[in-house]
């Protein structure tokens, strides 16, 4: 294991059956993006749907971090679940909102706001990030110019 791999920790908690906490310390690059998405390639094995990432201890991370979220999303809303991001620090978040990726997939205040909305989902009241309801035939049809045609009809 190189330095630069050692400056990633990554600890799993299994919380219940299909959701797993996931603490992410340290930094997050193109030298420990392939240990973190062993990790939760695992969990998935492992029957887990939902992962909670932890991220107040993260202290830097690159587009290669940023593509294990992306794929890890896929791979959890493939399983029918979803990943929440939690308690990122400010430089991460930063990262997050300026690529977009805090618009597709949940971020929390913390950990307990994530489990919440894990909670939620699982009992059926909230539908994952990224996902709406279903909208009728009709609209799905519709050009924005004939939609705005119908507007003013109405």
């Amino acid at each position: 294991m190189s330095q630069r791999e050692q400056n990633l920790d990554v600890e799993v908690a299994v919380h219940d059956a299909v959701t797993a906490i996931v603490r992410i310390r340290g930094e997050l690059d193109v030298d420990t993006a392939t240990l973190l998405h062993h990790h939760l390639a695992n969990q998935f094995l492992h029957g887990r749907r939902h992962l909670v990432l932890e991220l107040s201890t993260l202290d830097f991370m690159d587009s290669s971090g940023l593509n294990v979220l992306i794929r890890t999303t896929r791979e959890a809303r493939g399983a029918g679940g979803d990943v929440h991001l939690a308690a990122p620090t400010t430089l991460v978040r930063k990262l997050l909102d300026i690529t977009g990726l805090s618009l597709t997939t949940p971020v929390h205040a913390d950990t307990d706001a994530a489990l919440n909305a894990v909670r939620a989902y699982e009992s059926g009241r909230s539908t994952p990030a990224g996902k709406t309801g279903r909208q009728s035939p009709g609209r799905l049809s519709r050009r924005p110019s004939e939609a705005a045609s119908a507007d003013v009809r109405a």
